[in-house]
């Protein structure tokens, strides 16, 4: 199942989609809910961020192949940091590329959509927090990242947080090919079976650091392949079994 958030009107609302058609939802998508009659064309529709995290976990260094790119030490347990949820974006947004940053990068990623309050979750248990899974895009000024020898700044920014551009309910994590296209070319190419750490250990490792609430995202690494973005780009983050975010870069007014 693809539950999709968007606006009808004025009024944020989600639906699931089925083919081009979307079917409003009544209830509460981390709970119970029913599927209406209410439909909306797919191409009409104003997409908004799948949730409203109160926070959204990044794990670095999460595949092999991008710590052998980054020229960095396979770590023994995940490395963690926080997006803050000002920093969400929906598909179709438009990245801002900041005035201080000299270079902006993509990172696909996969991410994990908490259903209900998790903390200290086992991880043969992790599977019954998961409500779904969303294509993100993790981006990052680099150059800011190295200047200034943590990672808080550089990927915080508003518009940092691209994620959509619905949740999957149904992702068969042991064969998801990911990619990044970057104006049509593919830049990234793996699949989710060659994550480090994988989905059960990181909701297990992350929910006995902190309280992971409904809402909440964790995204999982990116392969290695990450480059530089430019105003006028168009960023494109795949993960197959999900779909395709698609957002352009402007420069910051």
């Amino acid at each position: 199942m693809r539950i999709v958030r968007f606006v009808s009107g004025r009024q944020p609302r989600y639906g699931v989609v089925e083919g081009a058609v979307v079917r409003e939802v009544e209830g509460d998508i981390f709970g119970k809910f029913i599927v209406t009659d209410r439909t909306h064309s797919l191409k009409r529709i104003r997409f908004l961020a799948p949730t409203e995290p109160s926070k959204i976990v990044g794990v670095g260094l999460n595949y092999r192949d991008h710590v052998d790119e980054m020229k960095l030490h396979t770590p023994d347990e995940p490395i963690i940091f926080l997006k803050p949820p000002s920093a969400t974006l929906p598909h179709r947004g438009r990245i801002t590329y900041p005035k201080v940053c000299g270079r902006l990068d993509y990172e696909a990623e996969l991410g994990i959509v908490i259903k209900r309050t998790a903390r200290a979750v086992p991880v043969g248990k992790a599977h019954r927090y998961i409500l779904g899974y969303v294509c993100f895009n993790d981006v990052t000024a680099r150059d800011l990242q190295r200047k200034d020898g943590q990672w808080t700044r550089a990927k915080s920014f508003d518009t940092f947080a691209p994620f959509g551009p619905w949740i999957e309910t149904d992702l068969d994590l042991s064969d998801a090919p990911i990619r990044a296209l970057l104006n049509g070319v593919i830049r990234q190419e793996s699949n989710i079976n060659n994550l480090i750490f994988e989905v059960p250990y990181l909701i297990h490792f992350v929910s006995t650091v902190m309280t992971l609430y409904p809402g909440d995202v964790i995204t999982t690494g990116t392969p290695s392949g990450v480059s530089p973005m430019r105003p006028g780009d168009t960023i494109e983050i795949e993960v197959e079994g999900i779909g395709r975010l698609s957002n352009s870069v402007v420069a910051e007014s």
